[in-house]
Protein backbone atom coordinates (compact mmCIF):
# COMPACT_ATOMS: atom_id res chain seq x y z
CA UNK A 1 0.00 0.00 0.00
CA UNK A 2 0.92 3.76 -0.58
CA UNK A 3 -0.12 6.31 1.32
CA UNK A 4 -0.27 10.32 1.21
CA UNK A 5 1.58 11.87 3.87
CA UNK A 6 -0.63 13.98 6.74
CA UNK A 7 -0.52 17.63 6.02
CA UNK A 8 1.33 19.93 8.47
CA UNK A 9 -0.85 22.58 9.45
CA UNK A 10 0.65 26.20 10.22
CA UNK A 11 0.21 27.82 13.64
CA UNK A 12 -3.33 29.24 13.03
CA UNK A 13 -4.48 26.94 10.11
CA UNK A 14 -7.65 26.96 8.54
CA UNK A 15 -9.68 23.55 8.31
CA UNK A 16 -7.68 20.47 7.29
CA UNK A 17 -9.15 19.42 3.75
CA UNK A 18 -11.25 16.05 3.06
CA UNK A 19 -8.57 13.62 1.90
CA UNK A 20 -10.60 10.47 2.01
CA UNK A 21 -12.99 9.36 -0.87
CA UNK A 22 -15.27 12.46 -1.35
CA UNK A 23 -19.02 11.78 -2.53
CA UNK A 24 -18.97 8.23 -1.28
CA UNK A 25 -22.36 7.74 0.23
CA UNK A 26 -25.56 9.40 0.44
CA UNK A 27 -27.42 10.86 3.60
CA UNK A 28 -29.70 7.53 3.71
CA UNK A 29 -26.34 5.46 4.12
CA UNK A 30 -24.47 7.60 6.49
CA UNK A 31 -27.94 7.07 8.49
CA UNK A 32 -28.03 3.61 8.95
CA UNK A 33 -23.99 4.05 9.99
CA UNK A 34 -25.57 6.58 12.66
CA UNK A 35 -28.37 4.06 13.49
CA UNK A 36 -25.91 0.63 13.60
CA UNK A 37 -22.91 2.55 15.77
CA UNK A 38 -26.21 2.44 18.42
CA UNK A 39 -27.31 -1.28 17.48
CA UNK A 40 -30.80 -0.55 17.98
CA UNK A 41 -31.82 -4.40 18.74
CA UNK A 42 -28.84 -4.83 20.96
CA UNK A 43 -29.70 -1.54 22.73
CA UNK A 44 -33.05 -2.51 23.21
CA UNK A 45 -32.27 -5.97 24.72
CA UNK A 46 -29.79 -4.82 27.21
CA UNK A 47 -32.08 -2.24 28.13
CA UNK A 48 -36.16 -3.30 27.67
CA UNK A 49 -36.11 -4.77 31.33
CA UNK A 50 -34.02 -2.01 33.44
CA UNK A 51 -36.06 0.43 32.40
CA UNK A 52 -39.51 -1.47 32.28
CA UNK A 53 -38.62 -1.85 36.24
CA UNK A 54 -37.12 1.46 36.51
CA UNK A 55 -39.88 3.76 34.98
CA UNK A 56 -42.48 1.14 36.21
CA UNK A 57 -43.80 0.77 32.44
CA UNK A 58 -43.22 3.90 31.85
CA UNK A 59 -40.66 3.58 29.37
CA UNK A 60 -42.16 5.47 26.42
CA UNK A 61 -42.27 9.28 28.32
CA UNK A 62 -38.86 8.71 29.31
CA UNK A 63 -38.00 7.62 25.73
CA UNK A 64 -39.40 10.70 24.62
CA UNK A 65 -38.03 13.17 27.12
CA UNK A 66 -34.20 11.41 26.34
CA UNK A 67 -35.03 12.50 22.82
CA UNK A 68 -35.52 15.82 22.80
CA UNK A 69 -31.85 16.73 24.49
CA UNK A 70 -30.66 14.31 21.81
CA UNK A 71 -32.06 16.05 19.02
CA UNK A 72 -30.95 19.28 19.96
CA UNK A 73 -27.47 17.77 20.58
CA UNK A 74 -27.71 16.28 16.97
CA UNK A 75 -28.77 19.64 15.55
CA UNK A 76 -25.92 21.88 16.98
CA UNK A 77 -23.87 18.62 15.18
CA UNK A 78 -25.63 19.95 12.15
CA UNK A 79 -24.78 23.52 12.62
CA UNK A 80 -21.52 22.92 13.65
CA UNK A 81 -20.87 20.70 10.37
CA UNK A 82 -22.13 23.48 8.42
CA UNK A 83 -18.92 25.37 9.71
CA UNK A 84 -16.06 22.81 9.52
CA UNK A 85 -16.81 19.10 8.25
CA UNK A 86 -13.93 17.25 9.18
CA UNK A 87 -13.85 13.77 10.93
CA UNK A 88 -12.39 15.09 14.20
CA UNK A 89 -15.99 16.52 14.87
CA UNK A 90 -16.47 17.48 18.41
CA UNK A 91 -12.68 17.50 18.63
CA UNK A 92 -12.25 20.38 15.89
CA UNK A 93 -15.48 22.09 17.04
CA UNK A 94 -14.27 22.48 20.77
CA UNK A 95 -10.91 23.15 20.13
CA UNK A 96 -11.54 26.17 17.34
CA UNK A 97 -14.43 27.73 19.04
CA UNK A 98 -13.61 27.15 22.97
CA UNK A 99 -9.65 26.11 23.33
CA UNK A 100 -7.80 23.79 22.12
CA UNK A 101 -6.90 22.00 24.91
CA UNK A 102 -10.42 21.32 26.22
CA UNK A 103 -10.44 20.28 22.23
CA UNK A 104 -7.95 17.76 23.06
CA UNK A 105 -10.00 16.13 25.37
CA UNK A 106 -13.49 16.31 23.84
CA UNK A 107 -11.50 14.47 21.26
CA UNK A 108 -9.78 11.80 23.92
CA UNK A 109 -13.43 10.81 25.88
CA UNK A 110 -14.51 10.59 22.35
CA UNK A 111 -11.91 7.92 21.59
CA UNK A 112 -12.62 6.59 24.95
CA UNK A 113 -16.34 6.05 24.35
CA UNK A 114 -16.01 4.79 21.35
CA UNK A 115 -13.33 2.18 22.18
CA UNK A 116 -15.70 0.99 25.51
CA UNK A 117 -18.52 0.79 23.33
CA UNK A 118 -17.65 -1.47 20.88
CA UNK A 119 -15.97 -3.58 23.11
CA UNK A 120 -19.46 -3.83 24.95
CA UNK A 121 -20.54 -5.14 21.80
CA UNK A 122 -17.48 -7.38 21.21
CA UNK A 123 -17.55 -9.09 24.01
CA UNK A 124 -21.42 -9.83 23.20
CA UNK A 125 -20.52 -10.75 19.53
CA UNK A 126 -19.88 -14.39 20.13
CA UNK A 127 -22.85 -15.17 22.49
CA UNK A 128 -24.84 -13.41 19.85
CA UNK A 129 -23.99 -15.96 17.01
CA UNK A 130 -24.25 -18.57 19.04
CA UNK A 131 -27.62 -17.77 20.26
CA UNK A 132 -28.68 -18.09 16.61
CA UNK A 133 -27.80 -22.13 16.57
CA UNK A 134 -28.57 -22.94 20.34
CA UNK A 135 -25.11 -23.43 21.41
CA UNK A 136 -23.85 -22.52 24.64
CA UNK A 137 -21.85 -19.34 24.51
CA UNK A 138 -19.76 -20.11 28.05
CA UNK A 139 -17.06 -21.86 25.88
CA UNK A 140 -14.17 -19.57 25.43
CA UNK A 141 -12.05 -20.82 22.37
CA UNK A 142 -15.64 -21.35 20.26
CA UNK A 143 -16.37 -17.44 21.58
CA UNK A 144 -12.59 -16.18 20.87
CA UNK A 145 -13.00 -17.74 17.44
CA UNK A 146 -16.11 -16.36 16.49
CA UNK A 147 -15.78 -12.84 17.49
CA UNK A 148 -12.15 -12.94 16.14
CA UNK A 149 -13.58 -14.15 12.87
CA UNK A 150 -16.53 -11.47 12.66
CA UNK A 151 -13.79 -8.30 13.54
CA UNK A 152 -11.44 -9.57 11.07
CA UNK A 153 -13.89 -9.88 8.62
CA UNK A 154 -15.67 -5.63 9.10
CA UNK A 155 -11.96 -5.08 9.69
CA UNK A 156 -11.10 -5.61 6.42
CA UNK A 157 -14.66 -4.32 4.95
CA UNK A 158 -13.07 -0.95 6.83
CA UNK A 159 -10.19 -0.74 5.01
CA UNK A 160 -11.40 -1.59 1.67
CA UNK A 161 -13.44 1.38 1.44
CA UNK A 162 -16.53 3.47 3.11
CA UNK A 163 -18.95 1.73 -0.19
CA UNK A 164 -18.72 -1.86 0.73
CA UNK A 165 -18.88 -0.87 4.67
CA UNK A 166 -22.45 1.74 3.96
CA UNK A 167 -23.70 -1.30 1.90
CA UNK A 168 -22.79 -4.36 4.43
CA UNK A 169 -24.59 -1.85 7.29
CA UNK A 170 -27.48 -0.98 4.93
CA UNK A 171 -28.03 -5.29 4.30
CA UNK A 172 -27.89 -5.87 7.80
CA UNK A 173 -29.92 -3.02 9.02
CA UNK A 174 -32.61 -3.70 6.80
CA UNK A 175 -32.92 -7.09 8.01
CA UNK A 176 -32.03 -6.12 11.94
CA UNK A 177 -34.67 -3.90 12.04
CA UNK A 178 -37.57 -5.88 10.08
CA UNK A 179 -37.04 -8.41 12.64
CA UNK A 180 -37.06 -6.04 15.86
CA UNK A 181 -40.16 -3.82 13.96
CA UNK A 182 -42.00 -7.21 13.39
CA UNK A 183 -41.67 -8.68 16.70
CA UNK A 184 -42.80 -5.50 18.42
CA UNK A 185 -46.00 -4.91 16.43
CA UNK A 186 -46.69 -8.58 17.18
CA UNK A 187 -46.11 -8.18 20.96
CA UNK A 188 -48.41 -5.01 20.83
CA UNK A 189 -51.24 -7.09 19.32
CA UNK A 190 -50.84 -10.11 21.64
CA UNK A 191 -50.79 -6.94 24.29
CA UNK A 192 -53.95 -5.49 22.82
CA UNK A 193 -55.61 -8.36 22.60
CA UNK A 194 -54.93 -9.51 26.25
CA UNK A 195 -53.27 -12.75 25.45
CA UNK A 196 -52.73 -14.98 28.05
CA UNK A 197 -49.60 -14.42 30.04
CA UNK A 198 -49.35 -11.12 28.89
CA UNK A 199 -49.33 -7.30 31.04
CA UNK A 200 -52.16 -5.23 30.35
CA UNK A 201 -51.44 -1.84 28.86
CA UNK A 202 -53.27 0.85 31.47
CA UNK A 203 -52.54 4.47 31.71
CA UNK A 204 -49.29 4.39 33.98
CA UNK A 205 -47.85 3.17 30.60
CA UNK A 206 -47.68 6.44 29.46
CA UNK A 207 -46.96 8.40 32.59
CA UNK A 208 -43.92 9.73 33.84
CA UNK A 209 -44.00 8.06 37.30
CA UNK A 210 -45.41 5.17 35.69
CA UNK A 211 -48.07 2.40 37.02
CA UNK A 212 -48.98 4.01 40.63
CA UNK A 213 -46.57 6.31 40.00
CA UNK A 214 -43.85 3.89 41.46
CA UNK A 215 -41.71 4.38 38.44
CA UNK A 216 -37.95 6.39 39.40
CA UNK A 217 -37.70 9.03 36.96
CA UNK A 218 -33.84 9.26 37.22
CA UNK A 219 -33.37 5.97 36.80
CA UNK A 220 -35.22 5.67 33.70
CA UNK A 221 -33.65 9.15 32.17
CA UNK A 222 -30.23 7.65 32.78
CA UNK A 223 -31.49 4.31 31.22
CA UNK A 224 -32.86 6.06 28.07
CA UNK A 225 -29.70 8.22 27.46
CA UNK A 226 -28.05 4.82 27.29
CA UNK A 227 -30.15 3.98 24.53
CA UNK A 228 -29.45 6.96 22.49
CA UNK A 229 -25.78 6.74 22.78
CA UNK A 230 -23.48 6.84 19.47
CA UNK A 231 -25.88 8.55 16.83
CA UNK A 232 -22.65 10.82 16.03
CA UNK A 233 -21.29 8.22 13.63
CA UNK A 234 -22.71 10.07 10.93
CA UNK A 235 -20.64 12.87 11.28
CA UNK A 236 -17.13 10.99 11.78
CA UNK A 237 -17.92 9.94 8.51
CA UNK A 238 -18.57 13.32 6.91
CA UNK A 239 -15.65 13.86 4.18
CA UNK A 240 -17.07 10.44 2.33
CA UNK A 241 -20.83 12.18 2.22
CA UNK A 242 -22.32 13.74 -0.22
CA UNK A 243 -22.85 17.39 0.30
CA UNK A 244 -20.17 16.79 3.25
CA UNK A 245 -21.29 19.83 5.23
CA UNK A 246 -24.80 19.27 4.56
CA UNK A 247 -25.79 15.73 4.85
CA UNK A 248 -24.20 14.27 7.67
CA UNK A 249 -25.60 16.92 10.46
CA UNK A 250 -28.93 15.86 8.91
CA UNK A 251 -28.49 12.18 8.97
CA UNK A 252 -27.77 12.76 12.85
CA UNK A 253 -31.05 14.23 13.42
CA UNK A 254 -33.22 11.90 11.26
CA UNK A 255 -30.76 9.02 13.23
CA UNK A 256 -32.32 10.02 16.63
CA UNK A 257 -35.66 10.63 15.36
CA UNK A 258 -35.79 7.08 14.07
CA UNK A 259 -34.06 5.74 17.10
CA UNK A 260 -36.45 7.27 18.96
CA UNK A 261 -39.51 5.52 16.93
CA UNK A 262 -37.87 2.29 16.93
CA UNK A 263 -37.47 2.57 20.60
CA UNK A 264 -41.14 4.05 21.46
CA UNK A 265 -42.43 1.04 19.55
CA UNK A 266 -40.02 -2.42 20.94
CA UNK A 267 -41.13 -0.58 24.65
CA UNK A 268 -44.53 -0.32 24.35
CA UNK A 269 -44.59 -3.51 22.10
CA UNK A 270 -42.54 -6.21 24.27
CA UNK A 271 -42.74 -5.03 27.99
CA UNK A 272 -45.80 -6.58 28.44
CA UNK A 273 -45.71 -9.71 26.38
CA UNK A 274 -44.88 -11.40 29.61
CA UNK A 275 -45.56 -10.72 32.83
CA UNK A 276 -43.42 -8.51 35.07
CA UNK A 277 -41.70 -11.26 36.79
CA UNK A 278 -40.58 -13.47 34.25
CA UNK A 279 -39.24 -10.62 31.91
CA UNK A 280 -36.78 -9.47 34.90
CA UNK A 281 -36.27 -13.39 35.66
CA UNK A 282 -34.83 -13.40 31.93
CA UNK A 283 -33.45 -9.60 31.49
CA UNK A 284 -29.92 -10.52 30.24
CA UNK A 285 -31.56 -12.10 27.25
CA UNK A 286 -35.16 -10.70 27.08
CA UNK A 287 -35.54 -10.14 23.85
CA UNK A 288 -34.95 -13.63 22.51
CA UNK A 289 -37.02 -14.98 25.69
CA UNK A 290 -40.02 -12.68 24.85
CA UNK A 291 -39.93 -14.18 20.97
CA UNK A 292 -39.94 -17.52 22.44
CA UNK A 293 -43.60 -16.39 24.35
CA UNK A 294 -44.83 -15.08 21.04
CA UNK A 295 -43.73 -18.12 18.76
CA UNK A 296 -41.81 -20.27 20.38
CA UNK A 297 -38.18 -21.88 19.73
CA UNK A 298 -37.69 -20.81 15.64
CA UNK A 299 -38.79 -17.35 16.15
CA UNK A 300 -36.71 -16.79 19.48
CA UNK A 301 -33.47 -18.29 16.83
CA UNK A 302 -34.82 -15.26 15.02
CA UNK A 303 -34.30 -12.46 17.30
CA UNK A 304 -31.49 -13.88 18.14
CA UNK A 305 -30.59 -13.33 14.51
CA UNK A 306 -31.27 -9.70 14.36
CA UNK A 307 -29.29 -9.56 18.03
CA UNK A 308 -25.98 -10.79 16.06
CA UNK A 309 -26.88 -8.71 13.06
CA UNK A 310 -26.99 -5.47 15.74
CA UNK A 311 -23.91 -6.25 17.54
CA UNK A 312 -21.89 -7.28 13.73
CA UNK A 313 -22.73 -3.97 12.58
CA UNK A 314 -22.75 -2.03 15.72
CA UNK A 315 -18.84 -3.59 15.88
CA UNK A 316 -17.82 -2.59 12.30
CA UNK A 317 -19.30 0.61 12.37
CA UNK A 318 -17.05 1.39 15.38
CA UNK A 319 -13.88 0.67 14.05
CA UNK A 320 -14.95 2.85 11.11
CA UNK A 321 -15.40 5.62 13.65
CA UNK A 322 -12.88 5.34 15.29
CA UNK A 323 -10.47 5.36 12.69
CA UNK A 324 -11.67 8.43 11.18
CA UNK A 325 -11.55 10.18 14.81
CA UNK A 326 -8.03 9.32 15.42
CA UNK A 327 -7.48 10.54 11.80
CA UNK A 328 -8.83 13.41 12.12
CA UNK A 329 -6.79 14.14 15.36
CA UNK A 330 -4.00 12.53 13.84
CA UNK A 331 -4.12 15.45 10.88
CA UNK A 332 -3.98 17.99 13.46
CA UNK A 333 -0.68 16.43 14.73
CA UNK A 334 -1.94 15.77 18.49
CA UNK A 335 -2.07 11.72 17.35
CA UNK A 336 1.06 10.38 15.86
CA UNK A 337 1.26 10.97 12.18
CA UNK A 338 0.95 7.32 10.58
CA UNK A 339 -2.45 7.31 12.17
CA UNK A 340 -3.31 10.40 9.82
CA UNK A 341 -2.00 8.74 6.43
CA UNK A 342 -4.57 7.81 3.73
CA UNK A 343 -4.36 4.60 1.64
CA UNK A 344 -4.03 5.52 -1.63
CA UNK A 345 -5.94 2.22 -3.24
CA UNK A 346 -8.36 2.38 -1.05
CA UNK A 347 -9.02 6.31 0.06
CA UNK A 348 -9.49 5.31 3.90
CA UNK A 349 -7.29 5.89 6.83
CA UNK A 350 -6.03 2.05 6.87
CA UNK A 351 -3.72 2.70 9.53
CA UNK A 352 -5.92 3.93 12.14
CA UNK A 353 -8.30 1.01 11.00
CA UNK A 354 -6.09 -2.00 11.20
CA UNK A 355 -4.54 -0.07 14.46
CA UNK A 356 -7.87 -0.01 15.99
CA UNK A 357 -9.42 -3.23 14.90
CA UNK A 358 -5.81 -4.86 16.65
CA UNK A 359 -6.55 -3.02 19.65
CA UNK A 360 -10.13 -4.71 19.70
CA UNK A 361 -9.07 -8.18 18.52
CA UNK A 362 -6.64 -8.08 21.22
CA UNK A 363 -8.48 -6.91 24.01
CA UNK A 364 -11.60 -9.57 23.31
CA UNK A 365 -8.56 -12.15 23.69
CA UNK A 366 -7.43 -10.89 27.18
CA UNK A 367 -10.94 -10.43 27.99
CA UNK A 368 -12.11 -13.18 27.19
CA UNK A 369 -8.51 -15.53 28.65
CA UNK A 370 -8.57 -13.22 32.23
CA UNK A 371 -11.22 -13.11 34.70
CA UNK A 372 -9.49 -10.73 36.21
CA UNK A 373 -8.89 -8.28 33.48
CA UNK A 374 -12.34 -9.03 32.24
CA UNK A 375 -14.01 -7.41 35.52
CA UNK A 376 -11.82 -4.42 34.66
CA UNK A 377 -13.23 -3.99 31.37
CA UNK A 378 -16.34 -4.52 32.86
CA UNK A 379 -16.42 -1.76 35.07
CA UNK A 380 -14.60 0.78 32.28
CA UNK A 381 -17.67 -0.30 30.03
CA UNK A 382 -20.05 1.27 32.55
CA UNK A 383 -18.67 4.17 32.56
CA UNK A 384 -18.96 4.88 28.84
CA UNK A 385 -22.40 6.58 29.06
CA UNK A 386 -21.10 9.09 31.38
CA UNK A 387 -18.45 9.70 28.53
CA UNK A 388 -20.96 9.97 25.54
CA UNK A 389 -22.45 12.72 27.29
CA UNK A 390 -19.36 14.59 28.54
CA UNK A 391 -18.63 14.95 24.81
CA UNK A 392 -21.79 15.85 23.77
CA UNK A 393 -22.12 18.29 26.50
CA UNK A 394 -18.86 19.93 25.43
CA UNK A 395 -20.28 19.76 21.84
CA UNK A 396 -23.49 21.89 22.99
CA UNK A 397 -21.11 24.70 24.88
CA UNK A 398 -19.20 24.58 21.23
CA UNK A 399 -22.10 25.53 19.24
CA UNK A 400 -23.11 28.40 21.95
CA UNK A 401 -19.76 29.28 21.81
CA UNK A 402 -19.05 29.37 17.48
CA UNK A 403 -22.02 31.42 17.13
CA UNK A 404 -22.28 33.62 20.21
CA UNK A 405 -22.47 36.83 17.90
CA UNK A 406 -25.56 35.55 16.02
CA UNK A 407 -27.41 34.68 19.51
CA UNK A 408 -27.28 38.13 20.50
CA UNK A 409 -28.51 39.56 17.21
CA UNK A 410 -30.73 37.17 16.18
CA UNK A 411 -34.35 35.65 17.95
CA UNK A 412 -33.34 32.47 15.65
CA UNK A 413 -30.22 32.04 16.60
CA UNK A 414 -30.39 32.64 19.96
CA UNK A 415 -33.19 29.79 20.53
CA UNK A 416 -31.41 27.08 17.94
CA UNK A 417 -27.96 27.94 19.39
CA UNK A 418 -28.47 29.41 22.54
CA UNK A 419 -31.28 28.27 24.74
CA UNK A 420 -31.90 25.06 23.71
CA UNK A 421 -28.24 23.54 23.84
CA UNK A 422 -27.71 25.02 27.10
CA UNK A 423 -31.28 23.01 28.32
CA UNK A 424 -29.51 19.96 26.67
CA UNK A 425 -26.50 20.76 27.78
CA UNK A 426 -27.88 21.07 31.70
CA UNK A 427 -30.17 17.94 31.38
CA UNK A 428 -27.20 15.89 30.44
CA UNK A 429 -24.93 17.42 33.02
CA UNK A 430 -27.69 16.53 35.48
CA UNK A 431 -27.68 13.04 33.75
CA UNK A 432 -23.76 13.15 34.80
CA UNK A 433 -23.93 14.25 38.29
CA UNK A 434 -26.80 11.19 39.44
CA UNK A 435 -24.57 8.24 37.67
CA UNK A 436 -21.23 10.25 40.03
CA UNK A 437 -23.36 9.58 42.52
CA UNK A 438 -24.04 6.14 42.37
CA UNK A 439 -21.23 4.97 40.69
CA UNK A 440 -19.34 2.35 42.72
CA UNK A 441 -15.36 3.01 44.03
CA UNK A 442 -14.64 1.18 40.58
CA UNK A 443 -16.17 3.19 38.21
CA UNK A 444 -14.99 6.54 39.88
CA UNK A 445 -10.99 5.20 39.32
CA UNK A 446 -11.78 4.23 35.84
CA UNK A 447 -13.02 7.66 35.13
CA UNK A 448 -10.00 9.33 36.80
CA UNK A 449 -7.47 6.50 35.09
CA UNK A 450 -9.14 7.70 31.81
CA UNK A 451 -8.30 11.78 32.48
CA UNK A 452 -5.29 10.82 33.61
CA UNK A 453 -4.34 8.91 30.54
CA UNK A 454 -5.71 11.48 28.48
CA UNK A 455 -3.25 14.67 30.34
CA UNK A 456 -0.68 12.05 29.84
CA UNK A 457 -1.21 11.73 25.75
CA UNK A 458 -2.04 15.52 25.64
CA UNK A 459 1.59 16.56 27.24
CA UNK A 460 3.17 14.12 24.65
CA UNK A 461 1.30 15.93 21.89
CA UNK A 462 2.19 19.63 23.25
CA UNK A 463 5.90 18.99 24.11
CA UNK A 464 6.41 15.90 21.64
CA UNK A 465 4.80 16.08 18.83
CA UNK A 466 5.00 19.85 18.43
CA UNK A 467 1.36 19.97 17.08
CA UNK A 468 0.14 23.70 16.64
CA UNK A 469 -3.22 23.00 16.87
CA UNK A 470 -2.63 24.36 20.86
CA UNK A 471 -2.17 27.61 19.59
CA UNK A 472 -4.91 28.06 16.62
CA UNK A 473 -6.97 31.13 17.78
CA UNK A 474 -10.52 31.27 19.10
CA UNK A 475 -13.15 31.48 16.28
CA UNK A 476 -16.79 32.26 15.87
CA UNK A 477 -19.27 32.66 13.06
CA UNK A 478 -19.92 36.17 11.92
CA UNK A 479 -22.96 38.01 13.12
CA UNK A 480 -24.98 37.74 9.52
CA UNK A 481 -25.10 34.39 7.80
Amino acid sequence: MTYRPAPVSPGAPPAIPARLEPDAIGVTQDVVIGLANVGPALSVGLVLAGLAAAAAYGGAPVILLCMAPMLIIANAYRRLNLWSANCGASFEWVGRAINPYLGFFTGWIMIAANLLGTIAATVVLAPSVLAVFGNSATSKWPNLFIATAVLAVMLVIAVVGIRPAARTQVAMAAVEYAILIGFSIAGLVAVLGHHHGTYPITKGWFSVNGIGGHGDLAAGLLLGVFLFAGWGATVYVNEEVQHRRINPGRAAVFAVAILALIYLLAQLGLQGVVSPARLQASASSALVYIAQALGGGGWAKVMAFALALSVSASVGVGIVSLARITYGMATRRVLPAILGKVSHRFSTPAIASIVMGVILIAITWVYLLSTSVANLFTTLISVDGLLYAAFYVLTAFAVIAYYRHRIISNAWDALLAGILPVAAAGFLIWIIVKTLQTLPASGRWSLIGILAAGILVMLVARYVLRSPFFQISRESASREP
